[in-house]
């Protein structure tokens, strides 16, 4: 049973199901691991209320569960070559100004402190457990989407890629703006339902049902572990000139 299945009436059901149409994914797959760091998982695993008194962005215990997924997820991937792509940084926005942009404008008023700097630089470090290998790219952000003014686009062309199974956090905000992006990139789009986490769970919810509904297919842990598997030949890795 879908984790949405219980929001929607049974006429809601039946429109859903005429709505979306048939989706696939193709044979050449990359894993995206959307900003899981510290700042969205609070940097050890607590109730959400404690996490956010640290890291108001936290999403608490969840975030570490879905850190615990995303670490077999990875495995799976490497196991048969499968490209690894993070992204993290100082993204989030208020009012047309960006967190990057508040922090320098502090900085130069002689106000962000050694300690605000260093909980910012901890807050944007991607999470030990699933932290990246030499071989993976990794991406910094200032917009939701990991394609906003990034490489990504760029790099998945010249990877072969045709399709992007997305992980990581917020399932309502990052990773929906990714995968919206995505799909109009024309990529194929699995989304890893266990591997996704928000600090709210009927935004995860919704955004889960939006997301199978319009723009790719999300899956279980499970389900994407075993396409994985199916996919014969490691797609070739991307060479960055130094």
């Amino acid at each position: 049973m879908p984790v949405w299945d219980n929001l929607l009436t049974e006429d809601e059901r039946k429109v859903y199901e005429v709505f979306r149409q048939p989706k696939t994914l193709g044979t050449r797959p990359a894993i995206l691991v959307i900003d899981v760091n510290y700042a969205f998982v609070g940097r050890k695993p607590e109730h959400i209320v404690e996490s956010v008194q640290d890291y108001r962005t936290s999403c608490g215990a969840r975030g570490w569960e879905g850190v615990g997924n995303i670490q077999k997820l990875l495995a799976s991937g490497r196991e048969v070559g499968v490209p690894i792509i993070y992204t993290t940084g100082t993204t989030r926005s208020r009012r047309g100004t960006s967190w990057a942009n508040r922090a320098r404008e502090k900085e130069s008023q002689g106000v962000l402190t050694p300690g605000e700097l260093e909980h910012q630089h901890i807050g944007n470090t991607i999470v030990e457990e699933i932290g990246p290998q030499s071989e993976d790219l990794v991406i910094a952000k200032r917009g939701a989407s990991g394609f906003f003014g990034t490489s990504l686009i760029r790099d998945l062309n010249e990877m072969d890629i045709d399709t992007v199974l997305v992980t990581g956090t917020t399932t309502s905000g990052c990773v929906r703006a990714t995968v919206v992006d995505a799909a109009c990139y024309s990529f194929y789009v699995g989304v890893v339902e266990e591997c996704c986490f928000d600090r709210f769970e009927i935004s995860h919810r919704v955004s889960l049902l939006d997301m199978h509904a319009k723009y790719g297919i999300v899956m279980s842990l499970d389900e994407t572990t075993a396409y994985l598997r199916a996919q014969a030949q490691p797609t070739p890795a991307l060479h960055r000139v130094p």
